[in-house]
């Protein structure tokens, strides 16, 4: 109710302030910069999908070798992103499989779960990942790169997932599974 009462004195503001200024309002805004990639470099602007798109198999790997230093960031940024809505919040897992256990559905190696976090698992297949393993889950796991907006935010996630999963930090050196 709060929200119709104030909502009308600000669009009412805007009607009797200065043309320049209502003008102002309807210009789109530019997007926010980015931050600088871990590397140094400009960051390329394209989502966490994008690059998982555009990027041959096997070319995707963490900038954060000591993925410690970031994890508490990498959680941050997995609560924000609604993950723990199905994985938990310790990542202990829900309706979403656990991302705390030694079963990696389609395997453990930075390139896969980028792509798989990124394009979900139906995406994922698309482009010619297999199963490796099983898991009891209730429904595929969506595409999160749009939602996770740069590739540094998804490395910082994936970092997290590895400090809360040992078993999986052996994989952030392995190379890929080759293509079936």
């Amino acid at each position: 109710m709060l929200l119709r009462i104030v909502k009308p004195f600000v669009i009412i503001g805007f009607a009797f302030g200065s043309t320049a200024a209502f003008a102002a309002a309807q210009q789109p805004q530019a997007a926010p910069q980015q931050a600088t990639a871990p590397s140094g470099e400009a960051p390329s602007g394209k989502t966490p999908k994008a690059t998982a798109e555009g990027t041959e198999k096997g070319q995707l790997k963490s900038p954060y070798a000591d993925f410690a230093k970031v994890a508490d960031e990498g959680h941050k940024k997995f609560m924000a992103a609604g993950c723990n809505g199905c994985h938990g919040g310790g990542g202990g897992g829900g309706m979403g499989p656990p991302l705390t256990n030694e079963v990696w559905i389609y395997g453990k190696d930075d390139d896969t779960l980028f792509r798989l976090v990124a394009l979900g698992s139906d995406g994922l297949k698309a482009h010619g990942y297999a199963r490796k393993g099983s898991e009891n889950v209730v429904g595929p796991m969506p595409a999160m790169g749009e939602v996770v907006k740069t590739d540094d935010d998804m490395w910082k996630i994936i970092a997290w997932i590895r400090s809360v999963n040992p078993s999986s930090a052996s994989a952030s050196a392995a190379s890929p599974p080759p293509a079936q």
